[in-house]
């Protein structure tokens, strides 16, 4: 999860985005330079950058004639900026509170990012889980007003569900957010 606002302006470099993706397996300044076509000296210079704002960390340094060879690679599988890297600018749902706007959803889905990263980071250093849980599927109304109702029962059975297991007196209980959303679907460009 990327947080920092510069670390997030340095991964959407299109050629330190090439690196972290080339550094998901470990490699070198030279190795790199080979694979994107740079000079190695450019490659140590993109790297620095994404060192120091721990992108990628150094495994293992090798000798290699009268050069020190650092094997880097990526700190993580894959990344995601967090909303919090915009600063004010991050969508609030409090700032949307129509719940059938678009921008409602976009701000309620960047909160989501935001927690379940800070979650996961959270968890990583802890060495545990976090418990979560998703449903991701598609659905295809006949009409404007079959996704109306649709949307009216989902409501009432979700609401009926919260009621029946929400338990405010629990003392040891632990607090879960809940998110549904229905948007139309995005085709893919395979």
């Amino acid at each position: 999860m990327i947080e920092d606002p510069a670390a997030a302006e340095v991964s959407l470099a299109p050629i330190r985005a090439r690196l972290l993706a080339e550094l998901s397996e470990p490699g070198s300044a030279t190795m790199l330079a080979a694979k994107v076509g740079l000079p190695r000296q450019k490659i140590n210079y993109h790297l620095k950058t994404l060192e120091a704002h721990g992108l990628v960390e150094m495994v293992e340094e090798r000798r290699k004639g009268n050069v020190n060879e650092r094997i880097m690679r990526a700190t993580a599988a894959s990344y995601v900026i967090s909303p919090t890297a915009l600063g004010s600018l991050e969508p609030d749902p409090a700032r949307s509170p129509d719940q059938l706007s678009a921008s409602w959803l976009l701000a309620v889905a960047a909160r989501l990012v935001r927690d379940v990263g800070a979650l996961i980071s959270g968890a990583a250093k802890a060495r545990q889980r976090v418990a979560t849980f998703a449903i991701d599927g598609e659905i295809r109304f006949a009409s404007a007003a079959d996704r109306a109702a649709f949307a009216e029962e989902l409501t009432r059975t979700v609401t009926a569900l919260v009621s029946k297991y929400h338990d405010e007196s629990a003392e040891r209980g632990r607090d879960h957010r809940i998110v549904v959303a229905v948007h139309p679907s995005m085709k893919s460009a395979t």
